[in-house]
């Protein structure tokens, strides 16, 4: 069974929906860890404190902020429960807005929203309301020790919340958004970039996409506990484009190719095996004598 990361209230005016939150989605990756080369044993990273040269224990660790080099202020868990703001069991929905109007490079991490038993109706109620009228919420919520800023919003018959950045957490960067005369495309090269982008299109279908590298890097570990070599994948050699109306044309041309062309070669079969996959029996060579 699944654990949830909060538990809590989601008010909705007077209306006080019991929930609880399940993180919706979290990366995969092969793991590789660091070994002594001499010995090949795992290297640890022990709770070492430098200034009594011995471990310590998780009991004699506590949280202190340096205010100034090697100068701290201590904190107790007790201590930091007490600021804990409304927000840490009760999330408030502040307003109302369109999903569209918000720009996705705030968006951080993604929950699933579930209603306790006393809370269905009001939590039905409110993901009907929210998928008549094409809104969806804002509010604030305290996990981790930091309060988020979120976006609640009607997904799949149920509710899901994404935790965003603040304004002030969006980097800037001078030579994003830049546009000269200079790099201004001209209007025929608009209209092929158009063509190729519309060959391009397709309904966003998330399962067929795959993790190369990790397929990659199962396939090297098989290899190597077979003790096989592994093969490099080979990387094309590319090069800023020069003539964008040549490089458009080509592109064009390429995804205009008949379906034919692009289909996999025949699979070589030998006889024996494709008289077995057929069902028949091979036949054998008469004996000379």
């Amino acid at each position: 069974m699944a654990t949830s990361v909060w538990k809590g209230y989601l008010t909705f005016g007077l209306i006080s929906i019991p929930i609880r939150l399940f993180s919706a989605a979290r990366s995969e990756r092969i793991g590789l860890n660091q070994l002594h080369k001499v010995c090949k044993s795992r290297i640890r990273m022990p709770l070492f404190c430098p200034t009594c040269q011995r471990q310590v224990e998780r009991s004699e660790i506590v949280k202190g902020y340096e205010y100034e080099k090697d100068q701290y202020v201590l904190f107790s868990d007790e201590e930091l429960d007490k600021i804990e703001p409304e927000s840490a069991r009760t999330m408030e929905i502040l307003e109302f807005v369109k999903l569209d109007e918000i720009d996705p490079l705030y968006f951080d991490a993604s929950y699933y929203v579930t209603p306790e038993d006393e809370g269905r109706k009001a939590y039905q109620l409110l993901l009907d309301a929210m998928e008549d009228t094409g809104y969806a919420a804002i509010a604030k919520i305290t996990m981790h020790q930091r309060e988020h800023i979120v976006v609640i919003r009607p997904r799949d018959n149920g509710m899901t919340l994404h935790t965003m950045f603040y304004t002030n957490e969006l980097r800037q960067v001078a030579e994003y958004g830049q546009r000269t005369s200079a790099a201004e495309p001209k209007e025929a090269e608009k209209k092929l970039a158009t063509q190729l982008i519309e060959s391009l299109a397709a309904t966003f279908e998330p399962e067929k996409y795959k993790d190369q590298y990790q397929e990659s890097m199962k396939a090297m570990i098989a290899a190597k506990q077979e003790g096989q070599e592994v093969a490099a994948v080979p990387h094309a050699k590319l090069a800023p484009v020069i003539d964008l109306m040549d490089a458009l044309k080509k592109s064009i041309a390429e995804k205009e190719k008949p379906a034919a062309a692009k289909k996999p070669p025949v699979r070589a079969v030998p006889a024996v095996a494709r008289q077995q996959e057929q069902g028949q029996q091979p036949k054998r060579k008469r004996s000379a004598g």
